[in-house]
């Protein structure tokens, strides 16, 4: 092809992603969440769902597509048409954790995704239920350790980060104890309501509610401060695991080849929406950290933490398939 039509193809490409983005939304917008009801991914997705519906003056419909830990939703967004219409509210554990956990995955997460907009970092919380006679991290700790193989925590999945927060536990005190796998953080609460398991680790803003309620009682969040949402709550390091931090971040993920002035309009919205107060105050009471960051530093940020996540992954040594 002849260099002068190299170049109008490439300015009319450009034209049109403007005029995309200028028109965008026209119809409404599909966001997927990887995992089942009830766990964080799917609490901020609802949030942003409805303030962002109301914004665009279009629905917002939000979908559980659960599986194989967030891989068969991602993979449903990366195999949608490009154009913003479908996009995926990923996790750290989903779309940085994966690419390194799993020996074979349905996309590529270098090149299929971008990363559009953050919405949120979280704490992570070690969870049992409220008759529980393990009343502080030290009771269960002693637990695991005078009967190696019966302590049981549940997670949102084979290789999340919840399931990570469970392995370097392990690694940091030498217990012996069982991971049990859920598709998604709502059914391992149902099950640790339900005594048949002994303990959960949950994403901060999946629980907040139950655990002020009295219905689950926090013995640690992971992270190396305490959270403002469970200010009571000590952190794994106070609770006597030293060098434990690990926390969630949730956003939302395009496929790589949507309209860039697309990307940046949801980028800037999604921004919008978590700098107003109502959404601050509402993100922080759930234990939520509002994260707004412009689109290329989103996206940097995103590929800094695959490299993060690999090494992390390496270290624990966990594998999934």
């Amino acid at each position: 092809m002849p260099r002068f039509a190299i170049m109008l193809s490439a300015v009319l490409l450009c034209v049109a992603g403007t005029a995309m983005g200028q028109n965008w939304p026209s119809k409404p917008v599909r966001i997927i969440v990887p995992y089942a009801a009830g766990g964080t991914a799917d609490v901020l997705g609802r949030i942003m769902g409805q303030r962002l519906g109301e914004a665009w003056g279009q629905p917002v419909v939000v979908e559980n597509r659960a599986g194989a830990n967030g891989n068969v939703g991602s993979d449903a967004v990366v195999r949608s048409t490009p154009d913003g219409y479908t996009l995926l509210l990923g996790t750290s554990g989903s779309n940085a954790v994966n690419p390194s956990l799993y020996k074979t995955m349905p996309f590529d997460a270098w090149r299929d995704l971008v990363y559009a907009a953050p919405v949120a970092s979280t704490a992570n919380v070690l969870l049992v239920n409220a008759w529980s006679p393990h009343q502080m991290l030290k009771d269960l700790l002693d637990a695991a350790r005078a009967q190696p193989g019966k302590i049981t925590y549940g997670s949102s999945g084979i290789g999340s980060v919840l399931h990570l927060c469970g392995v370097l536990f392990a690694q940091k005190t030498g217990v012996n104890w069982v991971h049990v796998a859920y598709k998604g953080t709502g059914p391992s609460l149902t099950d640790l309501l339900g005594g048949q398991i002994v303990s959960v680790f949950a994403n901060l803003p999946a629980v907040v509610p139950q655990i002020q309620s009295g219905k689950m009682r926090a013995l640690a969040v992971t992270s190396a401060e305490r959270d403002a949402s469970v200010p009571n709550v000590p952190t794994m390091i106070e609770a006597g695991i030293a060098d434990y931090n690990l926390s969630s971040w949730f956003g939302l993920f395009a496929p790589a080849a949507t309209p860039r002035d697309v990307v940046r309009k949801v980028n800037a919205d999604v921004g919008r929406q978590l700098q107003s107060p109502e959404v601050r105050q509402r993100l922080l009471g759930l234990g939520a950290v509002p994260t707004p960051m412009d689109a290329d530093a989103a996206q940097r940020f995103y590929l800094d933490e695959l490299v993060r996540w690999a090494g992390v992954v390496k270290a624990s040594g966990a594998t999934a398939d």
